[in-house]
C-alpha cells in the first residue's frame, strides 16, 4: 500500500510539473504466484525502490528545466547593459552613446531574446567589448548586426566573441561588406559554434577572396548546427561554388541555402548538382540570378524535391515512432495497476505470514540473545589475548631495532673515522705533492729569468755597439760629402772653362752624384767601408780626370775629339760602378734593417715572456698562500667534527642506557603481563568448557524445539487435509441434495 501510494504521488507531481513520464515500468505477468511469496518479496522491494529513484530524479529534472526558462534567468538586460559598461572601463575606452540608446531601447521593449543593431556605425573598440560581453552571454538568442558597416579587425574581434557563445541561435550579418577576414573568422565561428542555426550574410563580398572563402566553407562543412545560410549577393564564382560544393558533401545538417544573385555560372552549378547527389538533408535551394541554364535548375528542383520526400517520410515514421510510444505508456500504465493490485495482495499475506513467524521468532531472538551475550564474552577475552600480544610483539620489535640502530650507529662511525682519515691523508698528500710542483716550477722559472736577463744584456750590448757603429758611419758620410762637394765645385769651374757640352756633361754627372748622394743617406746604417772603397776610386778618377784636363787644355784644339771620346767612356763606366755599388749598399742596409727588426722583435718577445713569468709567479704564490689557508680551515673542520662526534656519541650512549632502562622496565611488566595471561588462559578454558556444555545443552533443546515444531506442522498439515476433505464431501452432499439423489451412496472417510 505504501509503494503503491509513493507511486501514484509521485506521477502526480510530474503531471503538476508539465514533465513527461518517460520511465520504462516493469513487465510482471498478471498469472498467480505459484513460488512461496516469502522469496519473491525482496525481489519486489528492490523494483519497487529502483522504480521511486526514477521518479525522483525525472521530479528533480523538471524542476531544473522550469527554472532555466527564458523568464527565470538571472542575466536580464540591465545586467548585459552593465557589464558592457564594466568592459568598456576595464578596455579603457569609452561606451558608444547610440549603442547605450539602444540597449536602452530594447531593454524598454523588454524583447529578452533579440539585439537588434542594424544601421548602428559599430567601432573596433566597441566591437571588441562587444564580442567579450557576448563571449558568456545567456540572454539573446538572436543578434542582428545589418548594414553597421563592420570593418575587418571588428569583425573579427565581434565574431571571435562568439565562438564560445551558447545562446545565440540567429547571426544577421546583412551589408557589412566583409572579405578575406571576415570569410575566415566566419568559418572559425561555424566549427567552434554548436547553437547557432540561421547565418544571413546577404550583400557582403565573401566570394572575392578564395583563401578566405575555402576556409568559410570548411567550416561549413564541420558545422552540426547550422540549418539556414543566406549568401546573397556575395559575388561568388564558379570555384566558390565548388568549394561550397566540396562542403555540402560532408555536411549534414544544412536545410536552406540561398544563392541567388552571385557569379556561379555553369561550371559552378554543375559541381552543386554533383554535391546534391550526395546530400540528403537540404530541403531549399535558391540559384536565381547566376546565369544558370534551365535544365541544371530543374534537376536541382528534383534534387530538392527528393530530399523533400525523404524528409516528409522521416517526419512520418517520426510521428508513427511517437504514437508507439504513448501506446506503449498506456500499456505500461495498465500493468503498473495490475502490478499495484498484485501488491496489495502480496501485503495481505505478508501480514498473515508475519503474524505466524513472530512466535516462532520471539524463541529464537531469545537463544540468539544468550549465544550473543556468550560470544561478546568470548570476544572480548579474545581481543585482550590479541592486544596483550601485539604489545609483546611491539615491545621485541622495538628492541631489535633499537640493537639494530647501534649497530648502524658503531659502524657508520668507524666507517666515517675510516673515510676522514683516509680523506685527510689524500689532502695531505696532494697539498705535499702540489708544493713540489709549485717550487720545482718555481726554480725552473727563476732559471729562465736569469737565461732570459743574460741574453737581454747581452742584445742591449749588441744594440749598443751597432748604434755606436751606425754613429760613426754617419760622421764619416756627412764628411765625405763635404769633401765631394768641395771637389765637385771645382771640377765644375775648371769645366765650364771648356765647354758647354762638358758644362752639361758635368751638370749631368753632378745630378747623378747628388742622387747618389740622396741614395746613400738614405742608406746610412751600414755602408761605412763600401763608402771608403768609393771614395778613394772617385779621389784617383777625380786626379785622372784633372790629369787628362790639363792635357786636353795643352792641347785643347788637336785633340777635342780623343776628349770627348775619353769624357763618354769614362762617364759611362763611372755610371756602372757607382750602379753596382749603391745596389750592393741597398741590399746590405736592407739585410741590416732586417736583422736589427729581428732583434728588436726578439727583444720583445724576451719581455713579454719575462712579464708572464712574473705573473705565473705571483699567481703560483697567491695560490700556495690560498691552499694553506685551506690547509688550515681543513683542520679546524676537522677538529669542530671530532668534537661534535665525540658529543653525538656520549649523547648516543646517554640515549641507549636511558632505552635500556625502559626496556628492562618493559621486560619487567612483560613477565608481569604473561603471568596475568596464563590465568587468563586457564580462566578461558574452563569458561571454555562450561560454555561448550551450555551450547550442548542448549542444541539438545534447540533439537527438541524443532522436533515439536515439525510435529505441530504435520498436525496442522492434517487438520487441513481433513478440512479439505469434509468440504469436499459437503460440496458433494449438496450437489446430490440438488439433484435429488440419495445421502446413503456416500460415506465418508476416516
Amino acid at each position: 500500500m505504501q509503494t503503491r501510494h509513493h507511486h501514484n504521488q509521485t506521477e502526480d507531481n510530474c503531471r503538476e510539473n508539465n514533465f513527461p513520464v518517460h520511465i520504462q515500468i516493469l513487465d510482471i505477468p498478471t498469472q498467480p504466484l505459484t513460488m512461496p511469496v516469502s522469496t519473491n518479496l525482496p525481489h519486489l522491494t528492490t523494483k519497487l525502490s529502483l522504480m521511486s529513484l526514477c521518479l525522483s530524479t525525472a521530479l528533480c529534472v523538471g524542476r531544473v528545466a522550469k527554472a532555466l526558462e527564458p523568464g527565470h534567468l538571472p542575466f536580464r538586460m540591465e545586467d548585459f547593459r552593465r557589464t558592457y559598461l564594466r568592459l568598456c572601463k576595464e578596455a579603457g575606452t569609452e561606451p558608444q552613446e547610440s549603442l547605450l540608446a539602444q540597449l536602452y531601447e530594447t531593454r524598454a521593449a523588454a524583447s529578452g531574446a533579440r539585439l537588434d543593431l542594424t544601421g548602428q556605425s559599430l567601432m573596433v573598440e566597441s566591437c571588441c567589448v562587444l564580442g567579450r560581453a557576448l563571449q558568456k552571454d545567456i540572454l539573446f538568442t538572436e543578434l542582428v548586426l545589418s548594414d553597421c558597416m563592420l570593418s575587418e579587425e571588428g569583425a573579427k574581434l565581434l565574431l571571435s566573441g562568439l565562438c564560445s557563445n551558447t545562446m545565440v541561435k540567429v547571426l544577421d550579418l546583412k551589408g557589412n561588406n566583409l572579405r578575406g577576414a571576415g570569410a575566415e573568422t566566419l568559418g572559425k565561428l561555424l566549427v567552434r559554434n554548436k547553437t547557432l542555426k540561421r547565418l544571413v550574410l546577404e550583400w557582403n563580398a565573401l566570394g572575392m577572396w578564395e583563401e578566405g572563402f575555402s576556409i568559410f566553407c570548411e567550416g561549413l562543412a564541420s558545422s552540426s548546427s547550422l540549418i539556414l545560410l543566406d549568401l546573397r549577393n556575395n559575388q561568388i564564382n564558379h570555384q566558390g561554388a565548388a568549394e561550397l560544393a566540396q562542403a555540402l558533401k560532408r555536411n549534414s545538417v544544412l536545410q536552406e541555402l540561398d544563392l541567388r544573385w552571385n557569379n556561379i555560372g555553369l561550371l559552378g552549378s554543375r559541381s552543386l548538382l554533383d554535391a546534391l547527389q550526395q546530400n540528403r538533408t537540404l530541403l531549399h535551394l535558391e540559384m536565381a540570378g547566376n546565369n544558370i541554364p534551365g535544365d541544371i535548375l530543374k534537376a536541382i528542383e528534383q534534387s530538392m524535391d527528393h530530399n523533400a520526400d525523404r524528409q516528409s517520410t522521416l517526419q512520418e515514421s517520426r510521428t508513427r515512432a511517437q504514437v508507439l510510444t504513448k501506446e506503449i505508456q498506456i500499456l505500461k500504465e495498465e500493468k503498473s495497476r495490475q502490478f499495484l493490485g498484485l501488491m496489495e495482495t502480496i501485503d495481505k499475506q505478508r501480514d498473515e505470514m508475519g503474524r505466524s513467524s513472530r512466535n516462532s521468532t520471539v524463541l529464537l531472538e531469545k537463544l540468539q540473545e544468550a549465544l550473543s551475550e556468550r560470544k561478546s564474552a568470548v570476544n572480548s577475552l579474545t581481543a585482550k589475548l590479541q592486544m596483550t600480544e601485539a604489545a609483546l610483539l611491539l615491545s621485541e620489535q622495538k628492541v631489535s631495532n633499537l640493537g639494530e640502530l647501534l649497530t648502524r650507529v658503531k659502524l657508520e662511525k668507524t666507517e666515517l673515522t675510516d673515510r676522514q682519515s683516509r680523506e685527510m691523508k689524500k689532502q695531505l698528500e696532494e697539498s705535499a705533492q702540489r708544493e713540489g710542483k709549485l717550487l720545482r716550477e718555481v726554480d725552473s722559472l727563476s732559471e729562465k729569468n736569469h737565461q732570459l736577463k743574460n741574453k737581454l744584456e747581452e742584445s742591449e750590448r749588441r744594440c749598443k755597439a751597432q748604434q755606436d757603429q751606425i754613429f760613426s758611419l754617419k760622421q764619416e758620410l756627412t764628411n765625405s760629402t763635404a769633401e765631394l762637394k768641395l771637389r765637385l765645385a771645382q771640377a765644375e769651374e775648371r769645366l765650364d772653362m771648356e765647354k758647354r757640352r762638358s758644362k752639361q756633361a758635368f751638370e749631368d754627372m753632378d745630378s747623378l752624384r747628388q742622387k747618389e748622394v740622396d741614395h746613400v743617406n738614405r742608406h746610412m746604417e751600414e755602408s761605412e767601408r763600401a763608402l771608403q772603397d768609393r771614395i778613394l776610386k772617385l779621389e784617383g778618377q777625380r786626379i785622372r780626370l784633372d790629369e787628362e784636363l790639363s792635357q786636353v787644355k795643352a792641347a785643347m784644339v788637336t785633340e777635342r775629339i780623343q776628349a770627348e771620346e775619353e769624357l763618354g767612356k769614362t762617364r759611362a763606366q763611372v755610371r756602372l760602378e757607382e750602379q753596382e755599388r749603391l745596389s750592393g749598399l741597398e741590399e746590405k742596409l736592407r739585410s741590416a734593417r732586417q736583422a736589427r727588426d729581428e732583434a728588436q722583435g726578439h727583444c720583445t718577445q724576451q719581455k713579454q715572456t719575462v712579464a708572464e713569468l712574473h705573473a705565473r709567479a705571483a699567481q703560483q704564490s697567491l695560490e700556495m698562500d690560498a691552499l694553506r689557508r685551506r690547509i688550515d680551515e681543513m683542520q679546524q673542520d676537522l677538529v669542530g667534527k671530532e668534537q661534535e662526534k665525540m658529543a653525538e656519541v656520549t649523547r648516543v650512549r646517554v640515549e641507549l642506557q636511558e632505552q635500556t632502562g625502559h626496556l628492562q622496565a618493559e621486560r619487567t611488566a612483560q613477565c608481569g603481563l604473561k603471568e596475568k595471561i596464563a590465568a587468563l588462559e586457564r580462566e578461558m578454558k574452563a569458561l571454555g568448557t562450561s560454555h561448550r556444555e551450555a551450547l550442548l545443552d542448549k542444541e539438545s533443546e534447540l533439537s527438541s524445539l524443532q522436533e515439536r515444531l515439525r510435529l505441530r506442522e504435520g498436525e496442522i498439515q492434517r487438520m487441513r487435509e481433513n478440512e479439505a476433505q469434509r468440504a469436499s464431501f459437503l460440496q458433494n452432499a449438496i450437489l446430490t441434495y440438488v439433484q435429488g439423489s440419495p445421502l446413503a451412496h456416500y460415506s465418508p472417510r476416516k
